[in-house]
């Protein structure tokens, strides 16, 4: 099974950061959009996993929330990865703050103990909203700078719980379910 932990958000904020993108979607991009039930911060990505492993991953889940306080996640407007210009992935920003960054690294290391190997790449935490479909002409994301910089979306979410998730994809896109779901210790 394809597997992964990530925080999930609430419908209404979920909703309200489609409502903010449409004019992203309305610029026809060659973009293959996300639904908005399946945006989610990704805490750590760990692929395959026999399914005799799930228990564990989960207890090891369970372990790392209970230890973990409750705590508030800034939306901090939108952005691509690599760049703007050239992006293969577009989204929503999650300020970096102590408290994610402290679950990210309890992820990691309490993971790191059972042979799955540490991220090493820096922490860039965000919603992906849509992936380019394929290798674009220079002018196809022109302008999207500008237009990135006039959108705003600007949120405190709660974050009081963390969940395991398994990745599946059809020809549709991908499609998540949640395994299981562990409340932070304060939540």
């Amino acid at each position: 099974m394809r597997l992964f932990i990530a925080v999930n958000l609430p419908k209404e904020e979920r909703d309200g950061i489609h409502a903010a993108a449409l004019t992203l979607r309305e610029r026809g991009l060659p973009v293959r959009w996300i639904d908005p039930d399946d945006y989610h911060l990704t805490l750590k990505f760990l692929g395959e996993v026999r399914p005799d492993r799930v228990d564990q991953m989960g207890a090891i889940l369970g372990r790392v929330a209970s230890g973990s306080p409750s705590f508030s996640a800034n939306l901090t407007g939108f952005g691509a990865f690599p760049t703007v210009r050239r992006p293969r992935v577009l989204w929503v920003g999650i300020e970096p703050t102590p408290a994610l960054r402290c679950l990210k690294q309890d992820v990691e290391w309490a993971l790191s103990n059972v042979g799955l190997e540490r991220e090493t790449r820096a922490f860039h935490p965000h919603l992906t909203l849509g992936r380019v479909e394929r290798e674009n002409g220079a002018g196809a994301f022109r302008g999207l700078d500008e237009l990135m910089a006039e959108l705003t979306y600007t949120r405190s979410i709660p974050v009081n719980s963390v969940e395991l998730m398994r990745s599946q994809t059809f020809r549709r896109g991908p499609a998540y379910t949640v395994i299981s779901s562990h409340p932070l210790g304060g939540g």
